[in-house]
């Protein structure tokens, strides 16, 4: 697997439209309230004793961060569906492992980013990035290989890829 593919961030058409619509926002609405707080925070005077100031430059940095990461995660967005073969462990995909092999012991996650799911709630697993230990220990992988990790902790976890399917 390509480094440039671990950085892809898989999104369905409607996460990607809702992540464009707040940066956005965020651009065209956000920055120009903000600014207009800030400078007429500017205008009461002492700066340092300011407390709606220090507000809105907080909020100003919180939402520049914002930009920052869509811009990134968009730049980055691959929308549709997932590559590779259909048994094949790839971003985008929904993951089914079993722990030391054990198929009492399973846990089926998305292998991506949250905002692959776009505004759907109802979801029941976990999403892990390309580059958490589970994560890059199973990407590339096919049914029924068998992969070893090491936690966070140090300990060595075996898991085996028991199903691979799309969202």
């Amino acid at each position: 697997m390509s480094e440039s593919t671990i950085n892809v961030v898989w999104l369905t058409q409607e996460a990607y439209d809702k992540l464009q619509d707040e940066l956005d926002q965020l651009k065209t609405v956000g920055r120009p309230e903000v600014t207009a707080r800030i400078a007429a925070a500017r205008e009461e005077g002492d700066l340092s004793e300011n407390g709606g100031y220090h507000a809105a430059r907080e909020e100003q940095g919180q939402m520049e961060g914002r930009i920052r990461q869509l811009e990134d995660l968009l730049r980055r967005a691959q929308v549709g569906e997932p590559t590779g073969d259909s048994d094949e462990v790839t971003p985008g995909r929904l993951v089914t492992i079993a722990f030391d092999g054990d198929e009492d012991d399973t846990d089926t996650f998305l292998l991506g980013s949250r905002e692959v799911l776009g505004t759907d709630s109802s979801v029941d697993y976990s999403v892990y990035s390309p580059q958490s230990p589970l994560g890059a220990a199973v990407l590339g992988a096919k049914v029924g290989d068998e992969v070893r990790y090491a936690a966070p902790s140090g300990k060595e976890i075996t898991v085996v890829v028991l199903k691979v399917g799309n969202l």
